[in-house]
């Protein structure tokens, strides 16, 4: 029997799918694994016997991904889960910066007991009139799981889309509309695009990526929105960037106190991924990931180890060693096995930095 400690509430019909051989334990010492949101974990001290950790999302910044590895525990995320549910806030984000919906909404509500509401309504409505999405140039920055939908959904709605990802995998690639054209340079997005949307890991390599010289390589009247990590962008340099107009807006999902109090800022508090269906599609990928790894050795979607599928367990018994990146450690795992009179059926060897 298998314990798992959920850090943060966790979807039942995610929880539901681990089985029998799993039971929810309240108390850290005893699990065998963690499953959590947003729950803060550096200054966590985990037990020596927690084999995983499953982040029900794609951002692992609550988590010790080095320390984890150090300590052999294997650290998962669902990236594309909440792809769908993020990709809505952004579409939504670009026509909240091109409609002034809230203002109207507010004036309906400022002068709702005026029983001429509707005759003012319609000198009013001019003070909130704004522009059209459709025919204006959008910039993808990072064209994951989340990125591509983006780009495809504003095809849909007839932008025309840049995507700039030195990285772009061939899934991602594939799924994209072929009128998305892939620039090789990120200054290219600034120079052509009325709206720019990043979608890229929160890294210490990508921290301040919009920086102060990015932000003033951009259009003016650019809009720019942040649905990934506020980290990523130089908040001081884009409050300034509002407030002389060069940008007309700062769409964020992450509401701190600097962009709380930006010029035509639109802040909403990290509501990206806060949907019912995507908390169900996150807590039932992590339990899978977990599951499989747990009973099977299999590492998909790791972030601090390597991609390792054998498929399921077909032969008597399966071993998972986790040990540091040095030589001569295979043959000394595998003259110990064979000192047991045991015979090897299929190995996979797969290393990611110092870790095996």
């Amino acid at each position: 029997m298998y314990k798992i400690h959920c850090m943060n509430n966790i979807a039942k019909v995610g929880t539901d799918r681990l089985g029998d051989n799993y039971q929810l334990t309240d108390k850290l010492e005893e699990a065998d694994a963690v499953m959590v949101r947003s729950a803060k974990l550096h200054d966590t001290v985990f037990p020596k016997s927690l084999l995983a950790i499953a982040r029900a999302g794609a951002g692992v910044n609550n988590i010790p991904l080095e320390r984890c590895a150090e300590e052999g525990i294997v650290v998962f995320n669902t990236p594309g889960a909440n792809a769908n549910a993020v990709k809505e806030m952004v579409i939504l984000g670009m026509l909240l910066a091109c409609r002034d919906i809230y203002g109207g909404i507010t004036w309906v509500k400022d002068n709702c007991d005026d029983p001429d509401i509707s005759k003012k309504a319609e000198k009013a409505k001019k003070q909130f009139s704004g522009i059209e999405i459709a025919g204006k140039t959008l910039g993808v920055i990072g064209l994951g799981a989340i990125g591509a939908m983006v780009a495809n959904s504003a095809r849909s709605l007839g932008m025309k889309v840049l995507g700039y990802d030195p990285y772009l995998s061939i899934n991602s690639a594939w799924s994209l509309d072929r009128h998305v054209k892939h620039v090789m340079d990120i200054e290219d997005i600034y120079a052509e695009c009325d709206f720019i949307t990043i979608h890229i890991p929160a890294t210490p390599d990508t921290k301040g990526i919009i920086s102060r010289e990015a932000i003033d390589k951009m259009k003016d009247g650019v809009v720019f929105l942040n649905f990934a990590r506020d980290s990523l962008v130089d908040e001081q340099a884009m409050a300034e960037a509002l407030a002389s107009g060069h940008v007309a807006h700062y769409i964020s999902d992450f509401a701190n106190h600097a962009s709380a109090n930006m010029k035509n800022a639109i802040v909403t508090p990290h509501l990206g991924a806060s949907t019912n269906e995507a908390e169900d599609n996150c807590a039932i990928m992590a339990a899978k990931e977990l599951k499989d790894f747990i009973e099977c050795g299999n590492i998909e979607n790791s972030v601090n180890f390597p991609r390792v599928n054998l498929g399921p367990v077909t032969s008597d018994a399966r071993l998972v060693i986790m040990h540091r990146n040095v030589p001569h450690m295979i043959g000394k795992f595998t003259s110990i096995i064979s000192d047991f009179s045991l015979n090897i059926e299929n190995m996979s060897d797969k290393s990611r930095g110092h870790t095996l």
